[in-house]
């Protein structure tokens, strides 16, 4: 009887607008995949005159690139990916993508405004369960304090208190 073995790709985040969430799992991805260090340290050039062993080193530096691009390509809307100048190396794609989204510090507060105002304005929907409510309660006070918002556990608990009763 042979054996077969079923493997299951893993899903690829998709950035949605939440820079730290995605990097965080983008990151995990791509050292599962041995890929890391590219975004770190760069492609391998092979340098002029190269040796065999040199060339080699730097082709296969560069297939590991394409690799890597790849997932970050899946990983990014295509609006989002016209607005990266550079996409030359996984390297430039993640550290356009760092700038973009949270390089400065104007844009956290933009978006921390805007999580701020989403749960302010945040009530259960009428056809709505309990549970899911919770969970985008959850997950947008979840966002707010990624981006350093300091909630109390009383505020969550008030906030679905209300709206549940």
């Amino acid at each position: 009887m042979t054996e077969s073995s079923s493997f299951l790709q893993p899903e690829i985040p998709k950035f949605d607008g939440f820079y730290d969430y995605w990097s965080m799992l983008m990151e995990n991805l791509l050292r599962s995949k041995e890929y890391w260090n590219l975004i770190e340290n760069g492609v391998t050039i092979a340098p002029p005159n190269a040796t065999r062993e040199q060339q080699k080193l730097a082709d296969e530096s560069k297939l590991r690139d394409l690799k890597a691009k790849n997932y970050l390509f899946q990983s990014i809307d295509c609006s989002i990916m016209e607005t990266i100048l550079v996409r030359d190396t996984a390297n430039d794609i993640w550290d356009s993508m760092h700038r973009k989204y949270q390089g400065s510090t104007k844009v956290k507060r933009a978006q921390l405004q805007t999580l701020r105002r989403e749960f302010e304005v945040l009530a259960m929907k009428h056809s709505e369960s309990v549970n899911d409510y919770i969970g985008r309660t959850l997950a947008i006070a979840n966002y707010m304090t990624s981006h350093g918002e300091r909630l109390e556990q009383t505020v969550i608990v008030e906030k679905v208190y209300v709206h549940v009763l």
